[in-house]
């Protein structure tokens, strides 16, 4: 079985055989006139999409005539983008040849964007299928040559604030312009609207017991246990499909958690965490969603600088909780507990200074 090493070896070889191979393009001034078409390259994650957002709506308020068109690599980013009404159209790179071929290689754009700050075998090979008159990409050494125009950024740059550069680039406002990060809106199932319908604003904890990696998990009695420090709170539990039998499992026995229905897409838990007082979750998509409406949060990250600096929390009032090793089971409980007494603490008194 490779390593990551090997990968790692593997995608500079093919980096370097494009740079070595390909028309070695010369570097562009920025941008002078508005830009017509851009076809962008999203990244394989929920969080990834969500903080790409920021970009794509920062496009649609400065180009309001702007056709952006999202390459996608996976299925769930291609639906995710599919809804998003920012976007002109959305192509699977890996799927459907014919549209893919039909819809992008066969039109050239005015602008490309590759927001990967590392050589990617997939990425890097699309940069070069797709025709662009601007390509632009996050400077490595391994993409010199690849592209008109390469970002150079701060290592461990926020995502966000890495895709925003493109900005610049267009010479574009960003003071003006910046949007918040969102979440495209999507069909919501009739349990979902039934519980946001009976939902009041601003009164619940949601926890989330899922985790998108190896070691985001904490264990069922450690999130009980927290659950159960705080008697006098209310709290909602969401989780993925895969841990749907741990929810039920701590939503039955504990009374002062409220069951809620099984959701089905982002849009759904987003209109659920839109009407949290706080938000607890491990690093994950929910991070991400929380920005979208500015939901307090406390998140619990892994040992790993990256994790917190590149992929961190943009929610205006938030508390990250760093594990000393590469698992969030080993963050202390008091200090879980101490991080959600101050920030009730805080949220209270913002209460009452505005009551007053």
């Amino acid at each position: 079985m490779a390593s990551k090493k090997d990968h790692t070896r593997f995608r500079q070889r093919f980096a370097n055989a494009l740079q070595y191979i390909g028309k070695r393009r010369q570097p562009k001034p920025h941008l002078l006139a508005p830009p017509k078409s851009i076809v962008i390259l999203a990244r394989e994650c929920y969080g990834d999409c969500i903080l790409l957002t920021p970009l794509i709506g920062s496009l649609r308020k400065a180009y309001p005539d702007l056709s952006i068109y999202i390459v996608a690599f996976s299925r769930i980013i291609l639906n995710f983008f599919s809804a998003d009404q920012n976007v002109a159209g959305v192509y699977h790179a890996k799927r459907n040849m014919r549209r893919y071929v039909n819809g992008i290689l066969s039109k050239k754009f005015d602008v490309l964007f590759n927001p990967k700050d590392h050589p990617s075998t997939h990425f890097l090979l699309q940069s070069t299928l797709i025709r662009a008159t601007h390509k632009v990409g996050h400077f490595n050494r391994n993409h010199e040559g690849l592209f008109d125009h390469l970002i150079s950024l701060e290592p461990d740059t926020h995502e966000s604030v890495k895709n925003l550069a493109l900005l610049d680039f267009l010479g574009v406002n960003r003071a003006e312009y910046q949007h918040k990060p969102y979440l495209p809106a999507m069909p919501v199932s009739p349990e979902t609207a039934s519980f946001l319908n009976t939902l009041p604003q601003g009164k619940y904890i949601g926890i989330n017991i899922s985790a998108g990696h190896i070691g985001g998990h904490r264990t069922p009695q450690q999130w009980s246990e927290l659950i159960q420090a705080f008697p006098d709170e209310q709290f909602i539990i969401l989780s993925s499909p895969q841990d749907i039998e741990n929810k039920k499992q701590l939503e039955q026995p504990n009374n002062n958690i409220i069951p809620s229905p099984s959701t089905r897409n982002l849009y759904e838990v987003g209109e659920i965490v839109k009407k949290l007082k706080l938000l607890i979750t491990p690093d994950t998509s929910l991070v991400h969603i929380a920005a979208c409406s500015d939901t307090p949060l406390i998140a619990l990250y892994r040992e790993y600088l990256a994790d917190r600096t590149q992929f961190g929390p943009l929610s205006t009032l938030q508390k990250v909780i760093v594990s000393q090793t590469p698992d969030i089971i080993d963050i202390e409980p008091i200090e879980v507990s101490a991080a959600l007494k101050q920030m009730l603490e805080i949220l209270a008194a913002q209460a009452n200074e505005t009551a007053s």
